[in-house]
């Protein structure tokens, strides 16, 4: 296996200490941590709650991302969903692939290899990447307004490499009916 260093910027201000990647200030923890806290607050109020929860929060945050990021790129329409997911690559999660996008219609699928998640929970019989569920819908949806298109999204997550017979996770969006 080789490996190489980080492809994006990051800076640390000298002053707070604060990271920063392109526009926003970022955070460094390491993977366990993160999944471990996830998997307590699942445990105390179960997955479907849990997922109910981050899909707004995550709705939100990927449209509030490619918003500030569209802005500090110089980036629209596709190139902004291809650098979200190429920066959430980058950072950890798992390798994104889009294997189709229309912004226009408001459809995407998005396949997930490597997820962070999986590694954690390893074969449990269960989509466990439910996390990234809003944030392909609020991307999208963030993309289409910047655009002039009226469309709105709802994403879900069809499959993960959690479950049997899977060897990677997919993500769907679609219009909201």
């Amino acid at each position: 296996m080789g490996v190489h260093a980080p492809e994006m910027p990051i800076l640390v201000d000298d002053e707070t200490g604060v990271w920063t990647t392109d526009a926003l200030p970022m955070l460094y923890v390491p993977r366990h941590f993160f999944v471990n806290n996830h998997m307590a607050i699942e445990e105390e109020m179960g997955a479907e709650r849990y997922a109910q929860i981050l899909y707004k929060a995550g709705y939100k945050s990927a449209y509030y991302w490619c918003e500030k990021e569209a802005q500090a790129h110089g980036i629209e329409g596709d190139a902004v969903f291809e650098h979200y997911m190429n920066r959430l690559s980058q950072r950890g999660w798992g390798i994104f692939t889009i294997e189709h996008l229309n912004i226009a219609e408001g459809t995407a699928r998005v396949r997930l290899d490597n997820s962070a998640f999986v590694y954690q929970y390893g074969k449990v019989n269960r989509k466990v990447d439910y996390m990234f569920t809003g944030w392909f819908a609020g991307a999208i949806d963030q993309i289409a307004q910047s655009l002039g298109y009226s469309v709105q999204t709802q994403a879900e997550q069809v499959q993960s490499a959690a479950e049997d017979g899977c060897d990677y996770g997919i993500f769907e969006v679609s219009p909201v009916a």
